[in-house]
């Protein structure tokens, strides 16, 4: 008599698992049944295969699997092991379960490509490290400037968890090298784009939360900003995220006799929780630059800086 061991929804599966059998002298066959569908409706149901050997040899067989699944698992940790150790070094953060350091890592393009279907993306570890930064971030100000207006908490507060600002940390940590990125992607060079710098900096937070709780997220998070929020009295530390581009382009436009610069939203991505503004920036009528943010604001700051490093990049080259 026989008895199913093992099933699985992929042939390749239990084949494999086949194989393994008779490689210990197992004599095992494998066999495929429709098994019922997710939905009444569905039709067909999906196909399951199933590995069976004699009654009298279940138990090995058993153990076998189990044996085999620890090896895949030990092997997985050490992949995951050497090919992330340098990260965790710089984050100064080694993980219990690197499952979520991986997933961390994993953006859109990468899963969208995955034909199996078994690989997560990262846009609700973002969702949840972008809440946990801003309750640790606010935290910070509250203790540094507690006689500040909410006015002035904010304004740091929204530079500081600026796409820019995450980008440049994420840059620091050399988070780009890290990310797994799908083909298109990579070639058109998504390692170095500010967007996905931002959002896999969030998502990282977000695994050592779950990893180690908030007093990790909250030491990681004091280790990135807190040198920067207390380098030197309050002028400084709001100096170091609040470049007011607007103002400098509008100054030098004046200066140069041109005309006001007007901004422009010209789309909006991304659901709720990561909405990303698209703004051009309009003198005399035409684009001088381009930009996206985390909100109009911000997109608008970052516009104006593409307008005037567009602008005095010609001067420069005259003067070398």
């Amino acid at each position: 008599m026989s008895v199913e061991v093992f099933r699985s929804h992929l042939s390749i599966e239990a084949e494999i698992v086949r194989a393994l059998f008779e490689a210990h002298g197992l004599d095992a066959i494998v066999s495929s049944r429709l098994a019922p569908g997710l939905f009444p409706l569905r039709f067909g149901g999906q196909a399951a295969f199933g590995v069976s050997v004699r009654e009298e040899y279940a138990a090995r067989a058993e153990a076998l699997i189990t044996g085999h699944l620890d090896e895949a698992a030990a092997a997985e940790v050490r992949r995951l092991s050497e090919n992330v150790g340098p990260l965790e070094e710089r984050i100064g953060y080694h993980f219990r379960d690197l499952g979520l350091l991986e997933h961390a890592l994993t953006h859109r393009s990468r899963a969208h490509e995955d034909a199996s279907g078994g690989v997560v993306d990262n846009e609700s570890l973002e969702f949840l490290g972008d809440a946990v930064l801003g309750f640790v971030i606010a935290d910070m100000l509250f203790q540094r400037f507690p006689t500040h207006t909410e006015g002035y908490k904010s304004k740091i507060k929204a530079s500081i968890v600026s796409t820019v600002s995450l980008a440049k940390l994420a840059a620091g940590i050399d988070l780009g090298r890290y990310v797994l990125l799908g083909r298109g992607e990579e070639k058109t060079g998504g390692r170095g784009k500010n967007a996905i710098l931002a959002d896999s900096f969030e998502a990282l937070l977000a695994a050592i939360y779950l990893d180690g709780g908030v007093d990790a997220a909250r030491a990681f998070i004091m280790s990135c900003f807190g040198p920067l929020i207390d380098s030197g009295g309050d002028k400084v530390a709001e100096a170091a995220f609040t470049d007011d581009w607007k103002s400098e382009l509008q100054e030098w436009l004046q200066a140069a006799g041109r005309g006001l610069p007007a901004y422009q939203l010209t789309a909006t991505e991304g659901p709720d929780h990561r909405r990303r503004f698209n703004v051009d920036v309009m003198v005399g009528g035409v684009s001088a630059g381009h930009a996206q943010g985390r909100s109009k604001k911000e997109a608008e700051q970052q516009a104006a800086k593409a307008a005037l490093t567009k602008f005095r990049t010609p001067a420069d080259s005259d003067e070398a």
